[in-house]
């Protein structure tokens, strides 16, 4: 289950073997492992819940805290590139968020499936792409993980389809992918995510109905991180309980800061969902630091002061860190070792996002069909040519 997380890291990682270094403390001094209890999660037409009472080795802790930190290094830097005018266009970012991706990738194989909206970075890193790839993605370059053509909203890897800019959009596609695993006969499932913004789409409730009649392998995830745009749920939503939703779906109310907290609902979910019972519905109660975009300021309908408690009493990377380190599971230097390879690696990413050639026109029309001889694309006119090349 931990899979692409590994995978993740040792791209992160390339220094030494891998190894982290740890200052004047040898392994043998840490805890291998921990039991932590952890919130308890609401439940809706569930007999049971998942675990509170949960387990983390020192191996899972240090994944997780490197990836996450990798994605909040990786968001602030794409800020700082698009106040700079060198990322452009759309910009969601998703800081503040990290615990719900690596959380529902450490419960879920490889061979599972992914799709969600548009706040997509953090995706991609745990479903196998690498910062150098979305950075350059980010700044339309030719080493872009869409090849510099999808820009923040549409990066694809294997198994992850995006990276959708519709609106719950998405959702009915997800629901698709389920039912082809389940045609397949294969043991894999569907995580389909969307926000509390989409969560009153019509196009929503009908792929709820479809999923609970045919009793498709998904999981649909409602990341609650309380406002659409600039619409708190309270305003929005004559509902706020997004886990009951499905009515004639289970569901379960997480707390999406805690990683544990998602990793074992997910897992539960999972498990609920590969037993062919059918659809899933989770509601993770998160919070993002920027605005909705880059174009929101986020502090005209929240006050500076609500994101600084958010972050001071309840962020993701701190809640992990002091788990680690107050469970001598960790040294305070050698997550500092972890910040500092971090860092750099983001420093490199952008380096090569800047400096990588953006696509030349001749490709421009590349890859609409998988595996096709190539073929001719009509341009602006009916006598402007391009050829497409799969």
């Amino acid at each position: 289950m931990l899979t692409n997380i590994s995978t993740v890291l040792r791209a992160c990682a390339q220094r030494n073997g891998a190894a982290a270094v740890v200052s004047a403390r040898n392994y043998a001094d840490f805890t291998s492992q921990a039991t932590f209890e952890i919130k308890k999660s609401d439940v809706f037409k569930l007999d049971e819940a998942p675990a509170t009472e949960v387990v983390m080795t020192r191996d899972e802790g240090l994944q997780y805290y490197r990836t996450m930190q990798t994605m909040r290094r990786m968001e602030l830097k794409a800020d700082q590139l698009y106040k700079q005018k060198i990322i452009r266009g759309f910009c969601h970012l998703y800081d503040g968020q990290e615990a719900c991706a690596v959380g529902i990738e450490a419960s879920i194989k490889p061979t599972d499936h992914l799709i969600t909206a548009y706040r997509a970075h953090g995706y991609t890193l745990t479903r196998g792409g690498t910062v150098k790839e979305i950075m350059a993605e980010l700044t339309g370059r030719r080493g872009g993980i869409a090849k510099g053509k999808g820009g923040s909203m549409h990066m694809y890897c294997k198994n992850f389809y995006g990276g959708n800019g519709i609106v719950g959009a998405q959702v009915p596609l997800g629901a698709g992918v389920a039912l082809a695993c389940k045609y397949k006969g294969s043991d894999e499932l569907c995580v389909c995510l969307y926000g509390d913004g989409a969560a009153n789409q019509g196009q929503i409730f009908e792929t709820y109905n479809m999923a609970a009649l045919w009793k498709l392998p998904v999981i649909f995830i409602c990341e609650n991180n309380r406002y659409g745009m600039g619409t708190s749920v309270e305003r929005a939503a004559a509902s706020t309980d997004y886990f009951k939703r499905g009515e004639f779906i289970p569901g379960l109310r997480v707390d999406g800061m805690d990683i544990l907290c998602v990793r074992e609902a997910t897992r539960f979910a999972a498990e609920h969902c590969r037993s062919g019972k059918g659809p899933i519905l989770m509601e993770l109660q998160t919070y993002r630091y920027h605005g909705h975009s880059m174009s929101d300021p986020g502090v005209s309908y929240r006050t500076r002061e609500e994101i600084q408690e958010v972050r001071s009493k309840s962020d993701p990377i701190s809640l992990l860190k002091d788990r680690l380190l107050s469970n001598n599971m960790a040294s305070v230097e050698e997550l500092k070792e972890i910040d500092v390879d971090v860092r750099k690696e983001i420093e490199d990413a952008a380096q090569f996002a800047t400096t990588d050639p953006e696509p030349p026109l001749e490709e421009l029309c590349n890859h609409i069909f998988s595996n096709n001889p190539p073929v001719e694309v009509r341009g602006t006119n009916p006598w402007a040519k391009l050829k497409s090349v799969s």
